[in-house]
């Protein structure tokens, strides 16, 4: 891949309040590499957003640290923040909150370049404009109020505005999932062709499965602050290496109507996820279906899987043991598996 233009080097995150201490990431590793996409995917409260404010300098950063472009960007002086928030944008999650509602399309987009210096107010409007056909909105939309657009149009402007200064990294933290499925895939349409237009990198923050295969080079699994697994996602996607990543896959909802009932007559019921106990556990164990006593006395490392990299003691016996251990209302290995970003959908045979 090269030298990677983002690099989180064993990130860890805590709040504290009053005596509790939280933490919110713990020793967190990554790396998006040019032109690359690379997903972030777990539960709520797993860390997936912390680690986009990580990044931007808004979460306390405890130990580790962040490289951008080879440079140390974990504890940034505001000068030379501004410079790097010109290299990192960000779109957020509701195109509904994100937009101010007083201010035109034009006055939006516009501040970025005027807080940079740019006071050309004619030039100002012509990078609008070519900005807003960018994202394929017309120019006249320029003079309009976001509540005169759709949402699937409104994130088209945040993310014109997220583009206005040119970055080399987008930060998209759930950026399509408070729209309607058409409207998500005209947004992930867009953003790989602006990619390919411009040459982004994208952290890619989701809790969708399928979004992410469709969107994203690689991924990596979080839970509870902790990286559960990571690799290409179309092979982590078709054959998880680890419990947690297959539970994941197995709360996706199906689109043929068949396999969805065996879906869920297969599934066994949620359980709540607490706080983890103790440092020196796996952060899945109480959860685990599979779980021994090394899981609960001893913290799994991330070591080689078929597809990547996996935190967990028991790979790849809990595999051979959910094979074995499958009945006839489970779930179909065929419903799991999904295709590569590039391919068309398809049913692939079982795999026990």
């Amino acid at each position: 891949m090269g030298e990677p233009l983002l690099e989180l080097r064993q990130l860890s995150v805590q709040y504290r309040r009053g005596k509790t201490v939280t933490r919110a990431l713990d020793d967190v590793s990554l790396q998006v590499g040019l032109n690359e996409t690379v997903g972030l995917v777990g539960e709520s409260g797993s860390g997936k957003s912390t680690v986009g404010r990580a990044v931007l300098g808004l979460a306390p950063i405890h130990t580790g640290s962040v490289i951008f472009a080879g440079d140390d960007v974990t504890h940034l002086r505001f000068k030379d923040r501004r410079a790097f928030y010109r290299k990192v944008q960000v779109v957020f999650q509701d195109p509904y909150s994100s937009l101010n509602p007083v201010r035109t399309i034009a006055r939006t987009l516009a501040e970025p370049l005027e807080a940079y210096g740019a006071r050309d107010k004619a030039a100002n409007r012509q990078r609008v404009q070519a900005m807003l056909e960018r994202v394929h909105l017309p120019p006249d939309a320029a003079d309009r109020y976001p509540r005169q657009f759709s949402g699937g149009q409104r994130q088209r402007i945040a993310i014109a505005r997220a583009l206005m200064l040119s970055p080399r990294l987008v930060i998209c933290d759930e950026a399509v999932s408070a729209l309607d499925l058409s409207f998500q895939a005209q947004i992930l349409n867009l953003l790989h062709e602006l990619q390919a237009e411009l040459g982004l990198s994208y952290l890619f923050i989701s809790h969708d499965l399928e979004v992410v295969r469709h969107m994203c080079d690689r991924v990596v699994v979080l839970y509870h602050g902790q990286v559960m697994e990571t690799g290409p996602t179309a092979g982590v996607s078709s054959l998880p290496g680890h419990p947690y990543t297959y539970a994941l896959h197995q709360a996706s909802p199906l689109p043929n109507p068949r396999l969805q009932r065996q879906h869920r007559l297969g599934a066994k019921p949620a359980v709540v996820a607490g706080p983890v106990e103790s440092l020196d556990q796996c952060p899945f164990a109480p959860r685990c279906p599979h779980a021994q006593a090394i899981c609960w006395s001893q913290r799994p490392t991330l070591r080689a899987s078929s597809q990547g990299l996996v935190a967990c003691h028991r790979y790849p016996e809990w595999q051979a043991e959910r094979c074995s251990a499958r009945n006839g209302a489970a779930t179909p290995a065929s419903a799991l598996r999904l295709a590569p970003r590039t391919a068309a959908p398809v049913t692939l045979e079982g795999d026990c």
